[in-house]
Formats: C-alpha cells, sequence, structure tokens
C-alpha cells in the first residue's frame, strides 16, 4: 500500500518525507479521491434525515487522506519542486479541480445541505456551526449548486483550466528567475556592493562553475544589488530582467495567460450572478464590495500622494546633486533612497546586519511569543524534514502540552519559489473527542551563511521573519471544532492582521534587546540605532504606501470590471497605474505577467487586504502600546478573540471583542506619518 494512504505512524504523526518518493504521489491522490468519494456517497446515501452531524458536521471532517496528501505535495511544489513534482502537478490539479467540482456540483448532496440550512434557526446551533453551515451552503451556491445542468458543465470546464493556467502561470515565472544570471568578471563593477553581497555571489558562481560573480533575480541577490550597487547600467539591466519576467514573447511568456485567466473569472461570475469576479470574491471579505474597496485604495491615495510626490522630488534632487541624474528610473530607487536614508539618519542595512543574526532573530521571536502567548519552542530532531535546511522544532504551552510541530525554511535554493510564506501540513481541529493539533511552516529566502559570515538579515528581512511568524502563531493557537474553520482559514482581508501586528514588536526597544545582539561580541544593539530604526521606519512612507495602492488598484483594474475588451496586458497595466506612476514607465516591463499573488496564488481582488490589514494591524497595536508591549491582559484578549478563534465567527465581530471598537484609520496614518497625532 502507497504510504500516503495509510496512516504515517511516525513521532506527532508527521509528515514521512524521507520515505515519499515523487513516483508515490499520483497513486496516492488517485486512490485518496476514490476514498473522499465514497465518503461523500454515504453522506448523500444515508437514509436516515439530513441532520447537522450527519451532513454538516461528516462533511467538514470527509476528504481528510486527500487534504493531508494535498498539502504535503503542494507545499513541495512551493519549496522543494523539481521537473517531475510540476508535471504531477499538471496531471493532478485538474484531477482535484473535478473532484471539487463533483462536490459542489452533487444535487443530492446540496438537497441535504439546503434541508439543514433551510431549518438554521431551530437548530441551536453554538456559533461555530452557525458559521460552518453558512459557510457549507455558501461554498455550494457560489460553485454553481444553483445552476442548470448545462451550465454547471460549463463551470467544471473553466475551473478545470483555470487551475492549469494558474500553474503554468507560476511554472513560467519560476523559470524565467531561474533562467537569468548576470555573470560579472571586473571587480570593479561590484563596486558599492557588501561584502557579504559580494561573497554570496563569488559562492553563487563557483555553484555553476564560473569564474567572477553571478547576481540572480533571487531576493537575496537582486536586492542588495538594485540597493548598494553604483554601476547604474547593470542596474538598468538587471531591473529590466526582473521587470520583464514572462513579457517576452517567447515560450515564457504569461500574457495570454493572464487576458485568459482574467476572461475567465469574469465568465465564471457572471455565470454564478455576480456582475464581475471581484464582486464574487469580495462576498466573502471584510470590505463586502469593489465599491468599497476602491473607496478605501483612492481615500489612502488622496492621503498618500502629496506626501509620495514630496519624497519624489526631494528624492530626484538629491540624485541630481550627489550624481548630476537628470531624469530618476526605476532602477535608481532602491539605490538613492537609500544614500539618502544614509545621509538623513547614518542608517544603513550593513550597519544593522550584524545584529540580527538568524539564529538570534529566531529565538527573538520565539521570546516574545513565550511573554505574550505562553508558547515554548523546543528544536527536536526525530522528525523529518522535506530539505537538510529546514529546522523542526516542538511546540509547548506551560504545562507542557503540545501545541503544535513547526517546520522553517528560511534559505532560497533552485526549487524553491521567490518570497516568502506561512503554510500548513496539518490543521487543528477536534474529532471524536481527541484534539488534534497542527503542524505549521514558515518558509523565506534569506541570505545563506558564507564561509566567513552567519546569516546576518537586513532590518527588511527581520520584519518578514516576524510577519510569516504571525501568520504561524495564527496556525498554532488554533483552538477551533471543525479544520475548515482553523487557523488562517478567515476572511482573506483578515488574515494579514496577525502576521502584521506581529512586524510592530520589531521597532520597540523592550522586543529589541531581547535579541538584536552583535554576533561577534554579543553586544546589544545600541539605543542610538534603535531610534534610528523607529525615525527612519516612516521613510518615504508615502512612496510606499503609493505603491502598494498601485498593486491593489492594478488588481482591481483586471477583475474588478468586465475585462473581454482588454487585448493588451501593457496597455491596461499603464492605464492602472496612472494615479500612482513616479516613475517613467519601462516599456520592457509588465508586472502583471509575474504578479504570482494574484494570478497564481488567491489574492485576485484581495491585494488591497494588505492595507486594509494595516489599518487592522496599526489600531491593534495602538492597543498595546497603551497597555504595554507585553501587557499579558491585551494578549490574552488578542490570543481569545483573534488567534484562536480562526474562522467561527465574522471577523468584525471577533475584532471589536478584542479592541472595544471599529478599526480606524487613524492609527495606520498617524503611524505613517501621514497626519500629525
Amino acid at each position: 500500500m502507497n504510504i500516503l494512504n495509510k496512516p504515517f505512524l511516525t513521532s506527532y504523526n508527521t509528515a514521512p518525507f524521507s520515505k515519499i518518493s515523487d513516483a508515490d504521489f499520483l497513486p496516492a491522490f488517485k486512490e485518496a479521491i476514490d476514498k473522499a468519494k465514497s465518503e461523500i456517497n454515504a453522506i448523500v446515501s444515508n437514509t436516515d434525515s439530513p441532520t447537522f452531524q450527519n451532513t454538516i458536521e461528516a462533511l467538514d471532517f470527509s476528504g481528510q487522506e486527500l487534504d493531508r496528501i494535498s498539502s504535503i505535495f503542494f507545499n513541495l511544489n512551493s519549496a522543494e519542486t523539481n521537473d517531475d513534482i510540476q508535471k504531477i502537478a499538471q496531471e493532478v490539479s485538474p484531477l482535484l479541480s473535478e473532484f471539487s467540482n463533483d462536490i459542489t456540483l452533487n444535487q443530492e448532496l446540496f438537497e441535504r445541505i439546503k434541508t439543514v440550512y433551510d431549518l438554521k434557526d431551530t437548530l441551536s446551533l453554538n456559533e461555530e456551526q452557525k458559521t460552518l453551515l453558512d459557510k457549507r451552503y455558501k461554498s455550494f451556491s457560489r460553485n454553481g449548486a444553483n445552476l442548470e445542468t448545462d451550465k454547471k458543465e460549463t463551470l467544471r470546464a473553466i475551473d478545470k483550466e483555470l487551475s492549469q493556467l494558474k500553474l503554468k502561470f507560476g511554472e513560467n515565472v519560476l523559470a524565467e528567475t531561474n533562467k537569468f544570471e548576470m555573470l560579472i568578471t571586473n571587480e570593479a563593477d561590484l563596486s558599492g556592493l557588501p561584502e557579504g553581497a559580494k561573497e554570496a555571489a563569488k559562492q553563487t558562481a563557483e555553484s555553476k562553475d564560473k569564474e567572477g560573480w553571478v547576481i540572480t533575480l533571487d531576493y537575496p541577490s537582486y536586492i542588495p544589488f538594485m540597493t548598494y550597487a553604483d554601476n547604474r547600467q547593470l542596474r538598468e539591466h538587471l531591473s529590466k530582467a526582473f521587470g520583464s519576467k514572462a513579457f517576452k514573447s517567447d515560450d515564457l511568456d504569461n500574457q495570454d495567460i493572464v487576458l485568459k485567466i482574467a476572461n475567465l473569472r469574469h465568465q465564471r461570475a457572471q455565470l454564478l450572478g455576480y456582475d464581475t469576479h471581484a464582486h464574487f470574491v469580495l462576498e466573502e471579505r471584510m470590505a463586502k464590495t469593489p465599491k468599497n474597496v476602491e473607496k478605501f485604495l483612492n481615500e489612502l491615495l488622496d492621503k498618500a500622494k502629496p506626501a509620495a510626490e514630496e519624497e519624489f522630488k526631494k528624492l530626484q534632487n538629491f540624485a541630481k546633486e550627489l550624481d548630476g541624474i537628470e531624469e530618476l528610473q526605476k532602477w535608481d530607487s532602491a539605490y538613492y533612497s537609500e544614500k539618502l536614508k544614509q545621509k538623513l539618519f547614518s542608517l544603513d542595512d550593513e550597519q544593522l546586519k550584524p545584529y540580527f543574526k538568524l539564529e538570534n532573530v529566531i529565538d527573538g521571536a520565539f521570546t516574545v511569543a513565550n511573554k505574550l502567548f505562553d508558547l515554548n519552542f523546543e528544536e527536536i530532531d526525530n522528525i523529518d524534514k522535506y530539505h537538510e535546511d529546514v529546522l523542526t522544532y516542538k511546540v509547548t504551552n506551560n504545562k507542557g502540552d503540545l501545541v503544535s510541530i513547526f517546520y522553517a525554511d528560511f534559505f532560497p535554493r533552485a526549487g524553491k519559489r521567490n518570497g516568502a510564506w506561512m503554510t500548513s501540513y496539518k490543521p487543528q481541529y477536534v474529532h471524536n473527542g481527541s484534539m488534534e493539533r497542527p503542524h505549521v511552516s514558515i518558509v523565506c529566502n534569506f541570505t545563506k551563511p558564507t564561509k566567513s559570515k552567519p546569516s546576518l538579515l537586513t532590518f527588511n528581512e527581520v520584519t518578514t521573519l516576524f510577519h510569516e511568524f504571525g501568520h504561524a502563531l495564527h496556525g498554532m493557537l488554533a483552538n477551533t471544532t471543525y479544520p475548515s474553520l482553523s487557523g488562517t482559514s478567515v476572511f482573506w482581508d483578515f488574515v494579514e492582521l496577525p502576521s502584521q501586528v506581529m512586524e510592530n514588536w520589531c521597532y520597540e526597544k523592550e522586543a529589541l534587546e531581547l535579541f538584536a545582539r552583535h554576533y561577534e561580541t554579543d553586544e546589544v544593539i545600541p539605543m542610538e540605532l534603535i531610534d534610528k530604526i523607529k525615525a527612519s521606519a516612516t521613510f518615504h512612507e508615502g512612496m510606499q504606501t503609493m505603491r502598494q495602492l498601485s498593486f491593489g488598484l492594478l488588481d482591481m483594474s483586471w477583475h474588478g470590471q468586465d475585462p473581454t475588451n482588454i487585448t493588451n496586458v501593457k496597455e491596461q497595466e499603464t492605464k492602472a497605474f496612472g494615479a500612482t506612476q513616479l516613475y517613467p514607465d519601462v516599456k520592457e516591463n509588465c508586472m502583471s505577467t509575474a504578479f504570482a499573488h494574484i494570478f497564481q496564488g488567491g489574492y485576485s481582488s484581495g491585494y488591497y487586504s494588505y492595507k486594509w490589514a494595516e489599518v487592522l494591524d496599526a489600531d491593534a497595536f495602538e492597543y498595546f502600546k497603551e497597555e504595554g508591549i507585553f501587557n499579558k491582559t491585551i494578549a490574552d484578549k488578542f490570543k481569545d478573540h483573534v488567534l484562536s478563534k480562526g474562522g467561527t465567527e465574522d471577523p468584525m465581530t471577533l475584532y471589536k471583542r478584542f479592541r472595544g471598537h471599529e478599526p480606524k484609520p487613524e492609527a495606520l496614518l498617524r503611524r505613517a506619518g501621514l497626519i500629525k497625532s
């Protein structure tokens, strides 16, 4: 029997990575789909009258083997992929899409759910059960359960095609990222680059059997070069390579895929009775409607634009005075911003990095979690990993009870996509009286240790680690009954609250002194550097806000209107960026063709949620600041009403229970320095 289709019998029931071969996945998926179908058939053919327990609850606990295999496989496809896994993903995705449709378009199953749903006011359900029932009914109605047979078939075909297009989109972006390298043979061309970045580039070259230094499009290589390299021509070359991913009219081009995805999503929404894809998505978000999202984005834009234009003008003047730059270009942005920041604050990442050794920052995150939420992290070596770089931890509470298993994967490699994310290998839930604890993972792409230095993080990477760790806490501290409502299974514009609020501790003296120690001398970070970190936190906040808003507006331009008349991806993008544009356009570049968040991930019509969650997190952290950043009463309220509750109730209800009122944008505007307190 396939190892993936039987109980794992491992420590803590963890995934037996070393015993799984790529060839196991396809047969395991097929067998698990068959089992899940049998479980669905048992619900449908039950001769007893439909009840919450025999229908809604039974459905939520069905397909657990399939869910487990899916989480292992698709997490590997993001963090440790290869050609075989990508090929299997192309075969498996339509099977899963078809199975999902088999459920949501199963009329007999829907009739049972509808029977329970129509009786909901007579059933004495608790809040979590009411939410599950509502969610389950909507998951059917929003996926075509009320459609005529021929329209259901059309929906199936659209979903199947979308799942393949999204995979292909991501594969093209990854292939483009891996394909590019900039070989530098003249050391003078590395002028300005920090020693650590030079050493890393040298190691990359050696790993590819090349003489010299290799710069790639992976963030730990790309960002330092764009920030520090004095050679403007090479910055331009690298910037254009990064900005033209999947936009070269070759076999890795994503332009047609973008148009197809946008049109198929629109067709799908119309089929289900919604005006646009955004109307469909936002029904299940805190924002509720595209109109509310556009109002939210434009109100922030009104506040941020004057500040952004002023900042841009100052940056332009600075670059002109310093180097005679007549027109500031996108490849000048990070470089001159860093130079200006150094001038204004005498602060640069290289000054800070010695205080942020990766191991110390990890310990810092753990200490903050212990002080706030009574969590203890113990590194263990008795569970399997999918790569030797992965760190594994057992997480317990102060009573010694198991809270979670935690995986952390920090360094870039060829089989891993760019960026940072949190994910889960097993959800938390309660079944047959047994409390199942979650297995949570964070994946990042930080600078690897070199022969002479440990992994030293930029301050931005420190906040990234805390951000993903915040998501992880949301998963770890879950305390719900049903797996589909557990942990991060919440509205998308609420999911970033736990992650973004955790970033705030990185700016606080009381927290920094716990972990920011010089990797050679063990000296605690000096107070003057902490002051500078805080003072520089709002540096170019107007421009940063404009940038985030531009991505949200681009997302809405693809999904908040009828896209059938859009024929040119670049033209559409230029139009969407109109109100937020500061730098001259680069004709070779296009963001949409590599905008994985909205065309591959789950952020279509939801990119605004990063800013939305910033409003929530600024408002929430003000509460901590008022009472003390390690105040246990506030931390307990946050744990009890937000982190542990998952998606069991409406997020606004949960937030108000924690905070006492609805979130107010003034806290964010104050923190950003865009209004005076």
